[in-house]
């Protein structure tokens, strides 16, 4: 028998669909298809084979079975320079198919419409993922379409005389990633549906955002990939009103200084952050006065920063940030006026992300790529260990213990473990400051009065350098500051620290054999000192 030239097209998406089957007809293609893509391409005047005439039998089941059959792999899967598979083709009176244009059943956008668990799994398409595997595996003489932007490439190559090896091989490769994604999407939803937290074996689906001009460094080649549904508030959702693209480290920096922002929840707040550490955080009635605070907490640091803002920018605020040479400002709205005022700055982006303060989903884990493997926790969504007790105003339970060595020392639990309990001045600025370090790279000290940083110490290899760094950048503003430390003081050294610069509270986790001597050293000099029992390392 001669083998007649055949596409087999069904398509969920049907973008470009009609288009492109006039023009394999050109090429002399005869079209099967099935469902609602013969129905369209019909009534656009297209001759359609329908799937039953190929395969002698009616779909069925709802349409569950149409393409699982002999007739289409076969005509798929047998090798053109293979003799034996083309006599068997011939004994069988089976077509080849040339063309496989494909995409699946919408199971994303069944998900991201929030439909329930059986109309979930109704959109898991099983058809369409055997065919293009099939026609991928056999890619030398099939070439095989998923994504619509590819019909334009084919149909010149058809053409020409044929779509070439290459162009084959690169569509092959389309086929395995596009069903790599959609198997991921599914098995992510079955194992929430399961409440299983972290699977034995796991895949991320990701897509292209835009390629960076360069990574870290100008010789390291980069990338932004999106997750599959954009999470609120993050930097996937943000729309840039003004600048040029941001750039790796833009983004890196933008996401520390957002994560940051929504500890303040509604409270007006001003996030100034460098090299993914903040350096310098505000809060206050207003944006202008948060931004104020944030700014005067480190104005040298700031000098090429990055704002992350709560509250919608005034021409006020805009005036201010404009003295100084800001990376990005990324905040829910901007008045017009401020934004006349900003886009003055041509080196300045603007990024809106309308829900910035939005909390994030639970869904959602912190992922740390290692070479040869990776580490994925869930996010430190936690400020203080026991949030039902107020650890300010009760006082820590206090427990003698013997060591191995025989000596006696004392323990101490959640809560006030000096002879003082802070102020109620003392209590606003400590949270304030538990929020900050909470977002510093470890070791991390953060020294703070109420809505402001005054000086921030991150990133030292030893918690005393992270507390002499703060105490220098806040210089005299560190009399009548408090601390906040990330992890608990191995040695009294914090403290004696904190005696000489005028800090007159600490909060920090507790927890260390050196507790004892820390809360000596505290009510020696009349410092209060709060233990929250959790740590907050970032690394």
């Amino acid at each position: 028998m001669k083998m007649k030239k055949r596409a087999l097209v069904s398509v969920s998406d049907k973008t470009g669909v009609v288009e492109f089957c006039k023009g394999l007809v050109k090429c002399g293609f005869e079209i099967i298809s099935t469902g609602g893509t013969a129905k369209a391409l019909k009534d656009a005047g297209l001759k359609v084979i329908g799937i039953s005439e190929i395969t002698g039998f009616p779909e069925c089941l709802d349409g569950r079975v149409k393409t699982l059959h002999p007739n289409v792999h076969a005509g798929l899967l047998a090798m053109r320079s293979n003799p034996e598979h083309m006599a068997q083709l011939e004994k069988l009176n089976i077509n080849t198919i040339d063309v496989v244009c494909v995409n699946l059943y919408p199971f994303k956008a069944t998900l991201a419409k929030g439909a329930d668990f059986a109309e979930c799994v109704e959109n898991i398409d099983i058809g369409g993922p055997t065919m293009i595997r099939a026609a991928a595996k056999n890619y030398q003489d099939v070439a095989v379409i998923v994504d619509p932007k590819d019909y334009d490439k084919v149909l010149q190559e058809l053409a020409n005389g044929g779509v070439s090896l290459d162009t084959k091989k690169y569509l092959q490769y389309k086929v395995f990633a596009h069903t790599a994604v959609y198997d991921s999407l599914i098995s992510n939803y079955l194992a929430s549906q399961l409440g299983i937290t972290f699977p034995d074996e796991v895949t991320f689906a990701y897509e292209k955002a835009q390629d960076m001009r360069y990574g870290e460094n100008p010789d390291q080649q980069a990338v932004f990939y999106n997750e599959q549904f954009i999470r609120k508030g993050s930097l996937s959702s943000a729309k840039q009103l003004w600048g040029k693209e941001l750039s790796y480290n833009n983004i890196n920096d933008a996401n520390g200084a957002l994560e940051l922002l929504k500890e303040f929840g509604k409270t007006p707040a001003v996030v100034a952050c460098k090299h993914a550490n903040p350096c310098g955080v505000g809060t206050g009635n207003t944006v202008f006065e948060a931004y104020m605070r944030a700014y005067e907490s480190d104005p040298v640091s700031v000098f090429g920063g990055i704002l992350a803002i709560n509250g919608a920018v005034d021409e006020q605020t805009a005036t201010e940030i404009n003295k100084i040479f800001i990376e990005i400002v990324m905040a829910p709205a901007y008045t017009d006026k401020a934004l006349e005022i900003l886009k003055q700055k041509k080196n300045i982006r603007l990024l809106q992300i309308e829900d910035i303060s939005a909390r994030r989903e639970s869904t959602a884990f912190d992922m740390k790529k290692v070479y040869g493997g990776l580490l994925v926790q869930q996010y430190d969504e936690s400020l203080i260990a026991n949030e039902d007790m107020n650890v300010f105003k009760t006082k820590a339970k206090v427990e003698t213990v013997t060591t191995a060595n025989g000596k006696q020392r004392k323990t101490y639990g959640v809560g006030v473990v000096t002879d003082r309990a802070p102020t109620a001045d003392e209590v606003e600025a400590m949270l304030f400051s538990w929020k900050v370090v909470k977002h510093t790279k470890s070791n991390a000290i953060v020294i703070g009065k109420q809505g402001r940083t005054t000086g921030i110490g991150m990133g030292q290899t030893n918690r005393i350098w992270a507390a002499k760094q703060a105490i220098e950048h806040a210089g005299k503003e560190a009399k009548g500051s408090v601390m906040a430390s990330d992890a608990f003081f191995p040695f009294p050294d914090c403290v004696e620290e904190c005696v000489k610069a005028g800090i007159t509270a600490i909060i920090q986790p507790g927890g260390s054999i050196q507790d004892e001597a820390s809360v000596e050293a505290c009510n020696k000099a009349g410092i209060a000192m709060v233990f929250v029992g959790n740590r907050h390392f970032k690394h």
